[in-house]
């Protein structure tokens, strides 16, 4: 059996960046960068007031008290633009730009105002409340680099730049396909020997998270001719993903359905715990990635190959989730030959640093503990036993973006 590195390895070579679209920038939050834009001004434009008061010369307030006159007025949004002279200030509000030769901003706080007199009450520093030009970003800066998935923090600093449209990946269109018999769909009378199908639901979720457009297909019955069916229709998209029916049971026909068309299996088992039934196939450019059919299996799976591919379709590295450590709260046996993804609970220590204990039952069935789950504990293979105290390293989950 591959180690789940080795078939990682082999899931992200598959996998080169889509297409770049362009959209507008008021649709670019949660996008990745294609390109590099630059911006196509200077901001501030020039230096400006960052406060509301008086522009002066320093040079002119050489003490305290002094009174000036009051040559015009600098609103938001409009100028004084005659060059200030000696004895002069100017009223200025914030966000203004500075008259020529001003070089202090005196707030407002700090004066007194008597028609065509101002009295400064507090000695000007030259420079102080004044916005520089360019403080904030200059015309042609670059401030991300490709492959960066854009917040609205990321949005409005654009928006600024004056970059109405930004080129991104196109988004990897992804087919999911649950098979078996026993599903039904939530809401749906439930059969004496049917389940209710949640993987599906889960992985669309994911995938719109980390970037995708998910397509839900129905669920197919065991009847090979249909699985084919829809196995045609999943390849039209970057990814088809499947759900169970990929192992080499009687009623398990993902593979034979593959193999029937032309697909070569590249691996179909991982030494790991849960999500040892993983399997990964290839024909020409389609690409199917089948999870185990267990909802737990499913979800651990998806985060260590499924989110890797999508990134990279999406000109991303398309690494492994990383891991940070933690202190042991209880005792743990060794471990056997699979790297095991244990879940847990994480809490913060006294001193600042994680705790972690595991779940006492790991049921690959069980969502209820892996909804309660604040990471998994990353146990390699063959690794010893452990005691309370010890220092394992861990998935974070509340670290994860996309929802996971």
């Amino acid at each position: 059996m591959l180690t789940v590195r080795e078939a990682h390895a082999r899931v992200i070579t598959a996998f080169t960046p889509l297409p770049a679209e362009l959209v507008s920038v008021a649709d670019a939050a949660g996008r990745v960068l294609a390109n590099l834009p630059a911006a196509r001004l200077t901001q501030p434009p020039a230096d400006l007031s960052a406060m509301d008061g008086y522009a002066v010369r320093a040079e002119d307030v050489p003490a305290v008290p002094t009174v000036l006159t009051l040559a015009g007025q600098a609103p938001a949004g409009g100028s004084h633009d005659e060059a200030l002279k000696p004895g002069e200030a100017v009223r200025i509000f914030t966000g203004a730009p500075l008259p020529m030769g001003a070089d202090s901003i005196v707030i407002q706080e700090d004066t007194e105002a008597d028609g065509r007199k101002v009295t400064i009450l507090e000695a000007p520093t030259p420079g102080r409340h004044i916005r520089r030009a360019g403080l904030d970003f200059k015309a042609g800066d670059v401030p991300f680099a490709a492959g960066r998935r854009l917040t609205a923090r990321d949005v409005a600093l654009l928006a600024a730049m004056n970059v109405p449209w930004v080129g991104v990946y196109r988004k990897p269109r992804v087919a999911i396909l649950s098979t078996g018999d026993e599903l039904v769909m939530p809401g749906e009378p439930v059969g004496r020997n049917q389940i209710v199908s949640s993987s599906g639901i889960a992985v669309a979720a994911l995938v719109r998270g980390w970037g995708g457009e998910p397509s839900l297909f129905d669920i197919a019955r065991d009847d090979a001719v249909l699985i084919q069916d829809r196995i045609a229709a999943g390849t039209q998209h970057d990814l088809l993903i499947t759900l169970g029916g990929a192992s080499v049971g009687d009623h398990d026909l993902v593979q034979d359905a593959l193999k029937a068309q032309g697909f070569t299996m590249d691996f179909w088992r991982i030494a790991m715990r849960p999500g040892k039934p993983l399997m990964f196939a290839g024909r020409d450019r389609a690409r199917v990635l089948g999870l185990p059919g267990n909802p737990v299996s499913t979800m651990v799976c998806a985060l260590l190959f499924l989110k890797p591919a999508l990134e990279r379709m999406l000109g991303r590295s398309g690494d492994l989730p990383a891991t940070r450590p933690a202190r042991l709260a209880v005792d743990l046996k060794a471990n056997d030959t699979r790297e095991d993804y244990v879940r847990s609970r994480l809490d913060r220590a006294p001193d600042g640093g994680l705790s972690v204990e595991p779940h006492k039952i790991q049921d690959s069935s069980m969502l209820s503990v892996l909804a309660g789950s604040g990471a998994f504990l990353v146990r390699p293979p063959h690794d010893p036993a452990r005691k309370a105290g010890d220092t394992v390293q861990v998935i974070d989950l509340g670290t994860l973006d996309g929802g996971y």
